[in-house]
Protein backbone atom coordinates (compact mmCIF):
# COMPACT_ATOMS: atom_id res chain seq x y z
CA UNK A 1 0.00 0.00 0.00
CA UNK A 2 2.52 2.74 0.62
CA UNK A 3 4.75 1.62 -2.29
CA UNK A 4 2.60 2.76 -4.14
CA UNK A 5 2.45 6.58 -2.60
CA UNK A 6 6.13 7.07 -4.16
CA UNK A 7 5.18 8.78 -7.18
CA UNK A 8 3.52 11.37 -4.53
CA UNK A 9 6.41 11.52 -2.21
CA UNK A 10 8.51 12.10 -5.22
CA UNK A 11 6.57 15.25 -6.09
CA UNK A 12 6.38 16.27 -2.80
CA UNK A 13 10.27 15.88 -2.02
CA UNK A 14 10.68 17.96 -5.26
CA UNK A 15 8.09 21.23 -3.25
CA UNK A 16 11.51 23.01 -1.73
CA UNK A 17 13.50 22.95 -5.34
CA UNK A 18 10.32 24.45 -6.87
CA UNK A 19 9.63 26.82 -4.42
CA UNK A 20 13.22 28.34 -4.61
CA UNK A 21 13.27 28.21 -8.50
CA UNK A 22 9.45 30.34 -8.36
CA UNK A 23 11.18 32.73 -5.62
CA UNK A 24 14.73 33.23 -7.83
CA UNK A 25 11.80 33.90 -10.83
CA UNK A 26 10.43 36.60 -8.80
CA UNK A 27 13.16 37.81 -7.75
CA UNK A 28 12.45 36.90 -3.94
CA UNK A 29 15.69 35.73 -2.66
CA UNK A 30 16.17 38.32 -0.08
CA UNK A 31 18.86 40.96 0.48
CA UNK A 32 21.27 38.89 -0.27
CA UNK A 33 20.20 36.08 -2.76
CA UNK A 34 23.67 33.58 -2.81
CA UNK A 35 23.02 33.59 1.15
CA UNK A 36 19.54 32.69 0.74
CA UNK A 37 20.17 30.11 -1.49
CA UNK A 38 22.85 28.48 0.86
CA UNK A 39 21.10 28.46 4.05
CA UNK A 40 17.67 27.45 1.97
CA UNK A 41 19.59 24.46 0.12
CA UNK A 42 21.43 23.59 3.31
CA UNK A 43 18.57 23.33 5.34
CA UNK A 44 16.85 20.91 3.16
CA UNK A 45 20.29 19.05 3.12
CA UNK A 46 19.63 18.06 6.85
CA UNK A 47 15.75 17.75 6.95
CA UNK A 48 16.32 15.20 4.12
CA UNK A 49 19.33 13.13 6.25
CA UNK A 50 17.40 13.00 9.49
CA UNK A 51 14.17 12.10 7.18
CA UNK A 52 16.40 9.32 5.42
CA UNK A 53 17.57 8.33 9.11
CA UNK A 54 14.13 7.98 10.57
CA UNK A 55 13.45 5.56 8.09
CA UNK A 56 13.99 2.74 10.23
CA UNK A 57 12.91 3.48 13.68
CA UNK A 58 9.54 4.15 12.34
CA UNK A 59 9.27 1.02 10.33
CA UNK A 60 10.70 -0.70 13.48
CA UNK A 61 8.05 0.85 15.77
CA UNK A 62 4.95 1.03 13.22
CA UNK A 63 5.93 -2.24 12.18
CA UNK A 64 5.21 -0.93 8.67
CA UNK A 65 8.01 -2.65 6.48
CA UNK A 66 7.41 -0.90 3.33
CA UNK A 67 8.43 2.67 5.20
CA UNK A 68 12.01 1.09 3.86
CA UNK A 69 11.09 1.97 -0.08
CA UNK A 70 11.33 5.52 0.50
CA UNK A 71 14.70 5.12 2.37
CA UNK A 72 16.64 5.31 -0.90
CA UNK A 73 14.41 8.00 -2.42
CA UNK A 74 15.41 10.37 1.06
CA UNK A 75 19.06 9.70 0.67
CA UNK A 76 19.32 10.97 -3.02
CA UNK A 77 17.38 13.91 -2.13
CA UNK A 78 19.49 14.87 0.26
CA UNK A 79 22.54 14.40 -2.13
CA UNK A 80 20.44 16.05 -4.79
CA UNK A 81 19.87 19.46 -2.28
CA UNK A 82 23.53 18.99 -1.28
CA UNK A 83 24.47 19.48 -4.12
CA UNK A 84 22.65 22.20 -5.08
CA UNK A 85 24.11 23.97 -1.59
CA UNK A 86 27.78 23.17 -2.89
CA UNK A 87 27.32 24.05 -6.30
CA UNK A 88 25.87 27.71 -5.11
CA UNK A 89 29.25 28.00 -3.05
CA UNK A 90 31.19 27.09 -6.32
CA UNK A 91 29.31 29.20 -8.18
CA UNK A 92 27.71 31.99 -6.92
CA UNK A 93 30.04 32.71 -4.51
CA UNK A 94 33.71 31.85 -5.65
CA UNK A 95 32.75 31.73 -8.95
CA UNK A 96 34.61 29.01 -9.75
CA UNK A 97 37.91 30.32 -8.44
CA UNK A 98 39.27 26.98 -7.25
CA UNK A 99 42.41 28.33 -5.96
CA UNK A 100 40.29 30.58 -3.80
CA UNK A 101 37.64 27.35 -2.80
CA UNK A 102 40.76 25.03 -1.84
CA UNK A 103 42.22 27.74 0.37
CA UNK A 104 38.81 28.56 2.22
CA UNK A 105 38.55 24.43 2.46
CA UNK A 106 41.30 24.19 4.35
CA UNK A 107 41.30 27.48 6.68
CA UNK A 108 37.96 27.73 7.48
CA UNK A 109 37.29 25.09 9.90
CA UNK A 110 32.86 24.94 9.17
CA UNK A 111 33.49 24.98 5.10
CA UNK A 112 35.74 22.24 6.33
CA UNK A 113 33.11 19.87 7.68
CA UNK A 114 30.34 20.57 5.74
CA UNK A 115 33.21 19.88 2.27
CA UNK A 116 33.92 16.91 4.14
CA UNK A 117 29.51 15.88 5.28
CA UNK A 118 29.40 16.79 0.85
CA UNK A 119 32.15 14.21 0.01
CA UNK A 120 30.79 11.63 2.40
CA UNK A 121 27.68 11.59 0.51
CA UNK A 122 29.02 10.85 -2.61
CA UNK A 123 29.55 7.46 -2.65
CA UNK A 124 26.39 6.64 -0.67
CA UNK A 125 24.54 8.53 -4.05
CA UNK A 126 27.06 6.64 -6.27
CA UNK A 127 25.97 3.12 -4.87
CA UNK A 128 22.45 3.66 -4.08
CA UNK A 129 21.29 1.18 -7.10
CA UNK A 130 19.83 -1.82 -7.11
CA UNK A 131 22.88 -3.23 -8.95
CA UNK A 132 25.15 -1.84 -6.69
CA UNK A 133 23.34 -3.21 -3.72
CA UNK A 134 23.87 -6.90 -5.30
CA UNK A 135 27.79 -6.18 -6.17
CA UNK A 136 28.72 -4.61 -2.58
CA UNK A 137 26.70 -7.10 -0.61
CA UNK A 138 27.35 -6.89 2.87
CA UNK A 139 30.18 -4.21 2.45
CA UNK A 140 27.38 -2.01 1.17
CA UNK A 141 25.56 -1.79 4.51
CA UNK A 142 28.95 -1.26 5.49
CA UNK A 143 29.08 1.48 3.35
CA UNK A 144 26.05 3.23 3.86
CA UNK A 145 26.73 4.05 7.64
CA UNK A 146 28.87 7.01 6.22
CA UNK A 147 25.56 8.58 6.42
CA UNK A 148 25.78 8.90 10.49
CA UNK A 149 29.28 10.66 9.81
CA UNK A 150 27.77 13.08 7.27
CA UNK A 151 24.60 13.73 8.82
CA UNK A 152 26.87 14.54 12.05
CA UNK A 153 29.17 16.59 10.30
CA UNK A 154 26.48 18.31 8.53
CA UNK A 155 25.10 19.80 12.12
CA UNK A 156 28.21 21.13 13.57
CA UNK A 157 28.69 22.25 10.14
CA UNK A 158 25.05 24.31 10.47
CA UNK A 159 26.82 24.87 14.42
CA UNK A 160 29.89 26.64 13.10
CA UNK A 161 28.26 28.54 10.72
CA UNK A 162 25.87 30.65 12.70
CA UNK A 163 27.51 33.32 14.88
CA UNK A 164 24.44 33.83 17.10
CA UNK A 165 20.87 32.62 16.86
CA UNK A 166 21.69 28.44 17.05
CA UNK A 167 18.38 27.51 17.89
CA UNK A 168 17.95 25.51 14.80
CA UNK A 169 21.38 23.81 14.28
CA UNK A 170 20.44 22.24 17.70
CA UNK A 171 17.08 20.88 17.08
CA UNK A 172 18.86 19.30 13.90
CA UNK A 173 21.22 18.08 16.89
CA UNK A 174 18.67 17.14 19.01
CA UNK A 175 16.73 14.82 16.04
CA UNK A 176 20.31 13.24 15.14
CA UNK A 177 20.74 12.44 18.79
CA UNK A 178 17.44 10.61 19.27
CA UNK A 179 18.03 9.01 16.45
CA UNK A 180 21.75 7.86 16.80
CA UNK A 181 20.56 7.07 20.28
CA UNK A 182 18.07 4.86 19.34
CA UNK A 183 20.15 3.00 17.06
CA UNK A 184 22.70 2.30 20.01
CA UNK A 185 20.07 1.69 22.24
CA UNK A 186 18.62 -1.62 20.03
CA UNK A 187 22.10 -2.73 19.29
CA UNK A 188 23.13 -3.03 22.61
CA UNK A 189 19.67 -3.53 24.83
CA UNK A 190 19.61 -6.98 26.33
CA UNK A 191 17.05 -8.85 23.99
CA UNK A 192 19.54 -7.82 21.11
CA UNK A 193 22.36 -9.40 22.94
CA UNK A 194 20.61 -11.98 23.81
CA UNK A 195 20.07 -12.61 20.24
CA UNK A 196 23.46 -12.22 19.42
CA UNK A 197 24.09 -15.09 22.11
CA UNK A 198 21.63 -17.57 20.55
CA UNK A 199 22.84 -17.78 17.54
CA UNK A 200 24.54 -21.09 16.43
CA UNK A 201 28.22 -20.67 15.79
CA UNK A 202 28.79 -21.93 12.34
CA UNK A 203 32.63 -23.74 12.54
CA UNK A 204 34.73 -24.96 10.08
CA UNK A 205 36.05 -28.72 10.01
CA UNK A 206 39.42 -27.34 11.03
CA UNK A 207 37.38 -25.60 14.49
CA UNK A 208 35.82 -29.07 14.58
CA UNK A 209 39.59 -31.21 15.21
CA UNK A 210 41.29 -28.53 17.17
CA UNK A 211 38.14 -28.81 20.05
Amino acid sequence: MLSRLKPFVFLVCLIPFAQLAYNAYRGDLGVNPIEFITHFTGDWVLIFLLATLSVTPLRKISGWNDLIKFRRMLGLFAFFYALLHFSTYIVLDHFFDFHRIGKDILKRPYVTVGFTAFVLMIPLAITSTAGMIRRLGKRWQQLHRLIYVAAIAGVIHFYWLVKADIRRPLQYGGVLAILLGYRLFVKWSPSAMLKVAKKPVIRTPLEGRSE
